[in-house]
């Protein structure tokens, strides 16, 4: 049925109670619901933001990882050069006796070593010392060698160049005509020395001696030794007495 209008009927704009109740109960908004949530230990609250949520929402927060504990190397790297990638091995220090034993060995490796250079030193020297008696040896042989061409031949400058003392002497009171004469007649006799071999020859310092075996031009065959008697004058060794 509809509702009348006019001045004595104000206008209902709220529900009607229906008939027969004795008194219509007023509409409220429903009262709001406090939760309180025990927060559990440890755990945080979080609450969408711009919303207005019903309850506080609990989310459960995931462990965080385990902490990853890095040891801290203990080697010391040197400033410069090429990083090393892991730790290097120390070799083990030779024990004593092996380093004793070492130095035996090069210490016996000096002693050969400076034997071995006094030797070299030794026979250089021994050879220099026999190279020059040697050499001396053959001047004074030439020596005897000239003498006696010359005295074959009567060449009287050389027997004067090659003789010192009194054989010399005994040269220089020539004159060159008797020389000859007297040369001459030896010669046709035949009763001049000749020197088959020279045997033996002794230096001492500027002295010498020599023993030869020799013969008389006539008589081959009779064989006789003579000694000479050389001094070194002159830069060249000469006969100073023959006998």
């Amino acid at each position: 049925m509809s509702n009348p209008s006019g001045p004595d009927h104000d206008e209902v704009t709220g529900p009607v109670a229906p008939a027969g109740d004795e008194q219509a109960p007023q509409e409220t908004d429903p009262a709001t619901e406090v939760f309180r949530a025990t927060e559990p230990s440890g755990e945080r609250r979080f609450t969408a933001p711009g919303f207005d949520a019903g309850s506080t929402q609990i989310i459960h927060r995931e462990p965080d990882p385990e902490t990853e504990i890095f040891s801290t190397p203990t080697e010391v790297f040197p400033a410069s050069g090429p990083p090393r990638t892991g730790p290097q091995a120390i070799p083990p220090r030779p024990p004593a006796t092996r380093r004793r034993s070492w130095a035996f060995v090069l210490a016996v490796i000096a002693v050969i070593a400076a034997l071995a250079a006094i030797a070299v030193l030794v026979t250089v020297l021994l050879t220099r010392h026999d190279s020059a008696k040697a050499s001396q040896e053959d001047m004074v042989r030439a020596t005897i060698q000239n003498f006696d061409t010359a005295v074959q031949n009567g060449d009287l400058a050389a027997l004067r160049g090659i003789t010192c003392g009194q054989t010399r002497d005994s040269y220089v009171k020539y004159d060159d005509a008797a020389w000859s004469d007297t040369h001459a007649r030896v010669a046709a006799a035949r009763q001049y020395p000749v020197v088959a071999s020279i045997d033996e020859i002794v230096v001492n310092g500027d002295h010498a001696e020599a023993n030869v075996t020799s013969f008389m031009a006539f008589d081959p065959a009779t064989r006789s030794t003579r000694s000479f008697d050389l001094q070194f004058r002159d830069n060249q060794w000469k006969i100073c007495q023959a006998s």
